[in-house]
């Protein structure tokens, strides 16, 4: 039995020649020299080594394809008939509508969340309605790493200085337009973006007040490697600061350029190399210019790193960790890295209740803690925050969140162009009629929610959702807020899923 996917992706559109391979390689069982390479390998015959990175990168996202041998399913949530945690054993007042969600982060300058949510770092696709969403439904959302590429009119000083950057406002802006009180916009930040000075831009000249510093590349675990199409262009990335090779700079390299006998140019973004003091520099010298608030973000890497950044955030009073499993993701990575590398969450949580416990025995205040990575349903957000409990306080819907805001988005485009979806014509054939929730925020935004995306009320609906979910599994544990939820409200189905439970699968 394998675990891992054969030698077809959605990474690349790739697929087998035969319905008949061989598990250990992922390749077709009878290679046929009359095949034209329809899969990873023909396809990398002919493009490369850039076929370690997705092709279908672009309006797409990107996510793990291996079928991991251990998971959230292997649990189930537990149930109990007596009795109520929260509030009075009464009927009228133990309800669904009666469990809390809502908590808080930080220490320093506490953020209120209304659910125990977070929107992962994110800057593709239909960012605005992600980050208006999770300000309507009153959680935090993350502006993912390596943002001022994205704005055509970034502007750098002589020595590779940010001095202006205006796409950065209105990112913020698509937050700070529905920000009720709840919840917060952060700015994720990796080695080549502080470099930059973008951590200083942001909090002086656009009034943003919390940066997520980011260890390797969240779910990915090392920095992409990008293709660069000219000479021109490998210039420009150099100058901007990036590690291009072959150098183009190099003259040998300009004469074989010319000669079209260059090996392609490629840019890559250093790997961090922080350390306790050059994080205190940085973060002190932050807090300086406005900085309330500091998130870090982790993924499954060795257990020891994992033990490491949490005892880095309790000594430097970070406010949040969150820690990214294997399987999820969004971004520019590599297939085999994405499938291969890593923990996943569930067992990423397997492990954080022995490193939590050690580390406050020795005295350190640990910092709040999110989970993400390939979770997308409230059952799942339930158990992430049962499992992980008590340390585990946030769990984070990246990918399932996005998608909601381009159904959301796309749907509204169709109605406004006179097309009902057919799937959808049962529910009803006009905005107000399918968007259910437009009445609520009507109720909370008044006439302002007549101008609100689709994409954001779509995002902010799934997000209802989960919520309404999450209530009625709390409930049927008689838990009546989720500060309650513990280990015992799960049960593990598995030998496996036991040995998560007793810290001893890893």
């Amino acid at each position: 039995m394998t675990y891992s996917p054969n030698l077809a992706s959605a990474f690349n559109e790739t697929r087998m020649r035969s319905d008949k391979t061989t598990p250990c390689s992922g390749m077709c069982s009878l290679c046929s020299a009359d095949c034209a390479g329809t899969c990873e390998i023909g396809l990398s015959a002919v493009l490369g080594k850039s076929i370690v990175y997705p092709t279908n990168t672009g309006n797409n996202q990107v996510a793990g394809e291996k079928d991991y041998p251990i998971d959230y399913s292997h649990f189930n949530i537990n149930g109990r008939a007596f009795g109520a945690v929260g509030c009075p054993a009464d009927s009228e007042q133990a309800t669904i509508y009666g469990v809390g969600l809502g908590t808080s982060i930080g220490r320093r300058n506490p953020v209120k969340l209304l659910l125990p949510i977070i929107l992962p770092a994110l800057i593709k696709l239909n960012w605005p309605d992600y980050f208006a969403a999770a300000a309507m439904a009153g959680v935090c959302c993350v502006i993912g790493e390596n943002a001022p590429s994205k704005d055509p009119d970034l502007q750098l000083d002589a020595e590779g200085k940010i001095v202006r950057f205006a796409k950065l406002k209105e990112m913020k802006a698509a937050f700070s337009r529905y920000d009720r009180g709840y919840g917060q916009i952060v700015l994720q930040c990796n080695l080549e973006d502080l470099a930059m000075g973008l951590a200083e831009y942001a909090l002086t000249e656009c009034g943003f007040t919390a940066i997520e510093f980011k260890f390797g590349q969240s779910a990915k675990g090392t920095q992409p490697a990008v293709r660069i199409g000219s000479l021109q262009d490998a210039l420009a990335k150099k100058k901007s600061g990036l590690l291009v090779q072959p150098d183009p700079e190099d003259p040998e390299i300009v004469k074989l350029y010319e000669k079209r006998a260059c090996p392609e140019f490629w840019s890559y973004g250093r790997l961090p190399m922080w350390t306790e003091e050059s994080l205190r520099q940085r973060i002190e010298s932050l807090r300086a210019l406005g900085l309330k608030n500091v998130f870090f973000k982790m993924a499954g890497f060795d257990r020891r790193d994992l033990e490491e950044v949490l005892r880095l955030a309790a000594v430097l009073d970070v406010d949040l960790v969150t820690f990214d499993g294997a399987g999820g993701g969004s971004g520019y990575s590599p297939n085999k890295m994405m499938n291969e590398w890593g923990l996943p969450a569930v067992c990423i949580e397997s492990v954080l209740p022995e490193i939590c416990g050690r580390l406050e025995r020795s005295g350190l205040v640990l910092p709040d803690i999110a989970i993400t990575g390939g979770i997308s349903s409230e059952d799942q957000v339930f158990k992430a925050l049962a499992i992980g409990a008590p340390y585990v306080k946030l769990v984070g819907l990246c990918r399932a969140a996005m998608a909601a805001a381009m159904v959301g988005e796309k749907v509204g485009q169709l109605l406004a162009s006179g097309t009902v979806p057919k799937h959808l014509v049962r529910f009803g054939e006009t905005r107000e009629a399918l968007f259910r929730h437009l009445p609520e925020l009507r109720g909370i935004y008044g006439e302002e929610a007549g101008k609100m995306s689709a994409g954001a009320i779509g995002c902010y609906s799934f997000l209802q959702k989960i919520a309404f979910g999450l209530r009625h599994f709390a409930a049927l544990n008689r838990k009546f807020d989720v500060k309650y939820i513990d280990r015992q409200d799960v049960i593990p189905m598995t030998r496996d899923a036991k040995d998560i439970l007793n810290g001893t699968w890893y």
